[in-house]
């Protein structure tokens, strides 16, 4: 009987999670050999953030050049392969500014999952004023205050997936929420152009780059290429703009130079590191610092800067345009695949151009009969991701792991989706199921660099039991027989 799809999907993400544990429980092995050294207030469970940062000013990261360095510079980066610089003395990230402990440390309630980061109330939609376009991201939308006064960031859902830009942001920020991020809070409701009015100063940035009255053509020209609902409403998300100052983005590489609190460059930084796994369990692909925001908040008469991981919705097979067909396959840029390309005149095919998609509108993309989460490839690569040690990987897959399969129903029901099918795919596609012969032969590999060869052997007799049609079984065979004649030997 064929394997349903959503189990396949699942376990090509478990096998990565699986071999990331193991690998990292290897790594934690190694250091636990060494003394540790302990002073009267470890472990810290926040970090002292005692300077005040009022003197931090808005500065603008330019895009393109982060696009050229992440593509064409961070590649040829040689990752320094020290320890994440801010662990505490029993290799956990405290609180910070940054990040709060969440999953994996405490229990999330299902009301807390629901929850979220919204801890104001939901935009009133009986009124939209709209005072200018949406700032970032791809998806067309406008800024508006609802009929309560408060501001949001309105974003729509393209015509040819209706619903799944808005569902991914709503289940990707619960999720991120729950692993720790900070996060907008994000809210989906509807948008009627019968109850929507201009702000009298309401402008929109021309091709020119002039800016000039918002008017009511503005408006239906976006309305226009947006997906529209049977009773002529929009479903949109609602980001609320965060409290403080804003400050714009942070980079993934060194600090802040105006904030005084920010002492670990970040791509030393455990939780940015981490996001490589967190990327590929939800296919983030889009990570740059234009889905970063910084922001100063005064607490207690003293002002630090808070950094947001504020837009999530490029996951769950879904970024920014219909034919992005190599989503998590490839990097935006890729000499040899390039290169390939044009020397076979377009013949030569990658391996996202031979999957069989079946794609369900509310979700994109999402693929695992050939999608190897190990080999994952994010649209640029950051340096934390190239920073990444087995510790770090450990850490983040265990926050994964603590995810119950009623907590993963739990979030992606917020997606509100109107197909129940849609829903029940999603849900199980993010689900860990654990048995599945790739991720046998992967720790037989690692057992084997590490000279444990029965063991090995005993795993990669299994992957052949599992899947004995496999089009690697021959490879497994081979690794048997080299074992079982003593010709595979440690790789340490």
């Amino acid at each position: 009987m064929a394997i349903p799809r959503f189990i396949r999907i699942a376990r090509s993400i478990a096998r990565t999670l699986t071999l990331i544990v193991f690998a990292g429980m290897l790594a934690a092995t190694t250091v636990s050999g060494q003394r540790p050294h302990f002073y009267p207030d470890d472990p810290i469970g926040r970090v002292p953030e005692s300077q005040d940062a009022s003197k931090a000013q808005p500065y603008a990261i330019e895009q393109m050049y982060e696009m050229v360095y992440n593509l064409f510079v961070a590649p040829g980066y040689k990752p320094s392969g020290l320890r994440a610089q801010n662990v505490n003395t029993i290799d956990e990230v405290p609180d910070s500014s940054w990040f709060t402990n969440r999953v994996g440390t405490k229990t999330v309630s299902a009301e807390e999952l629901t929850r979220g980061p919204n801890a104001g109330t939901p935009p009133d939609p009986s009124q939209w004023v709209l005072t200018r376009e949406k700032l970032s991201g791809a998806h067309p939308g406008f800024t508006a205050r609802d009929a309560k006064g408060d501001t949001f960031f309105l974003e729509f859902d393209p015509p040819y997936y209706p619903e799944g830009a808005t569902a991914a942001v709503e289940i990707a920020t619960k999720i991120f929420w729950a692993l720790g991020y900070n996060q907008v809070e994000s809210y989906l409701t509807t948008f009627d152009p019968k109850n929507v009015t201009f702000d009298p100063k309401a402008t929109i940035k021309r091709p020119s780059g002039a800016r000039t009255p918002f008017t009511t053509d503005d408006l239906h020209s976006i309305l226009e290429i947006v997906a529209k609902k049977k009773d002529g409403t929009y479903r949109v998300i609602a980001g609320r703009l965060v409290s403080g100052k804003v400050l714009g983005n942070y980079l993934y590489n060194g600090t802040r130079s105006d904030d005084p609190n920010d002492l670990v460059p970040h791509e030393q930084r455990r939780e940015l590191r981490a996001l490589r796994v967190f990327g590929a369990w939800t296919n983030l692909t889009d990570l740059k610092a234009a889905n970063t925001l910084d922001a100063l908040v005064t607490e207690n008469g003293r002002s630090t800067i808070k950094h947001y991981l504020q837009d999530v919705g490029s996951t769950f097979g879904l970024c920014n345009e219909k034919y992005e067909w190599d989503l998590s396959w490839e990097r935006f840029y890729q000499g040899d695949t390039t290169r390939k390309r044009l020397f076979s005149f377009g013949f030569a095919l990658s391996p996202w151009q031979t999957v069989p998609y079946k794609e369900y509108p509310s979700v994109g993309k999402f693929e695992g009969d050939r999608f190897d989460p190990r080999r994952w490839m994010p649209q640029t690569m950051t340096l934390p991701f190239l920073e990444m040690r087995d510790d770090d990987a450990f850490w983040a897959a265990r926050r994964v792991a603590a995810f119950s399969d009623d907590m993963i129903r739990t979030v992606v029901h917020t997606g509100e989706f109107s197909d129940p099918e849609a829903e029940k795919y999603l849900a199980d596609a993010t689900r860990l199921l654990p048995r599945d012969a790739t991720v046998h032969e992967h720790l037989g590999d690692v057992l084997a660099k590490r000279g444990d060869m029965q063991r090995a052997l005993k795993l990669y007799q299994t992957a052949v039991d599992l899947d004995p049609e496999s089009k690697d079984v021959a490879k497994l065979r081979s690794k048997i027989a080299e074992i079982e004649r003593g010709g595979l030997t440690s790789q340490r």
